[in-house]
């Protein structure tokens, strides 16, 4: 008994191994490697790695930069995550319905969403180009005043965050879509029987059954726009301005790293950027407790 059960955990481990070594490879190594670098003041001008301890970690706490950048990826994060789910909220209860080519409007509202994210960035770089670009284009046709738009601290990084919504709205409506469809007809029909109004069955049935898959889209879209980059780096033309004003936590990270060299600095902001993920996603996982109903 004892050696057929240890040939079939054998056997296991052995169609297991092709998907465990690029998890070791790519991901375990890198994430300890990157703890241990942490501790090193690494240049990666030089091969040398002083070890410092936690220096790397009190000079994040001290350092206005980062403080500045945390305070913008927060609000990327906040305005990009709460308006796409809400937008791709409505989108899937209006495309839910028997609409005229039905099919054709979900193809619509998901094509941004397949598209190459660098390609929509240089797309809508053309868009908010202050000279030539569609936005000021359509503004000064209505007779309206343009804007500067990605060149002003005020408005580049919520030029941005209209770029990113437009992007993931297709997404959450196709995910939304697929919670609608598996809440079960007949107590709709029992909510019609009983003269509930379209907006009590709405709060009552359908948002209550939808609540695990909105937790998953929270949960998925707030770690995806916690880490953006490539709109970022394209659309700030690899500054991060003007004036520091769409620098998010990744993109600083990459600048300390690669354009700055301090790869110890890098790594110790690296391992913030996991921990604040995690934090976020356990106090979401904590609160759904009070909000997502699995019945």
């Amino acid at each position: 008994m004892r050696f057929s059960r240890a040939r079939e955990s054998l056997v296991a481990y052995a169609f297991l191994f092709p998907s465990l070594v690029p998890l070791v490879v790519f991901t375990l190594y890198p994430l300890v490697s990157s703890g241990y670098l942490s501790l090193t003041g690494w240049n990666l001008l030089s091969p040398a790695k002083p070890f410092v301890g936690l220096y790397n970690y009190t000079r994040m706490a001290s350092d206005p930069a980062l403080l500045s950048v945390l305070g913008n990826t927060a609000l990327y994060t906040a305005a990009v995550v709460s308006i796409g789910v809400a937008v791709g909220l409505g989108l899937a209860l209006l495309l839910n319905r028997p609409l005229v080519l039905r099919p054709l409007w979900r193809g619509v509202f998901f094509l941004p969403t397949v598209v190459p994210l660098v390609v929509l960035s240089g797309l809508w770089l053309w868009i908010y180009d202050p000279g030539f670009g569609l936005m000021n284009y359509l503004l000064r046709t209505a007779g309206l005043p343009t804007s500067q738009w990605l060149h002003s601290p005020g408005s580049a990084l919520w030029a941005i965050i209209v770029m990113m919504v437009w992007h993931t709205t297709g997404y959450n409506m196709v995910i939304l879509l697929a919670g609608l469809q598996n809440v079960p007809e007949e107590l709709y029909e029992a909510a019609r029987i009983d003269g509930a109004g379209s907006y009590t069955v709405l709060t009552r049935i359908t948002l209550p059954l939808l609540s695990p898959t909105l937790l998953f889209i929270v949960i998925v879209a707030s770690i995806q726009a916690f880490r953006v980059f490539d709109p970022v780096w394209v659309m700030s033309l690899g500054t991060g301005g003007p004036a520091n004003s769409t620098a998010t936590l990744v993109f600083f990270l990459y600048r300390q790293a690669f354009m700055f060299f301090e790869a110890g600095y890098a790594s110790a902001i690296a391992y913030l950027v996991v921990g604040i993920a995690l934090l976020f996603t356990a106090v979401q996982l904590w609160m759904s407790k009070r909000w997502v109903t699995y019945e």
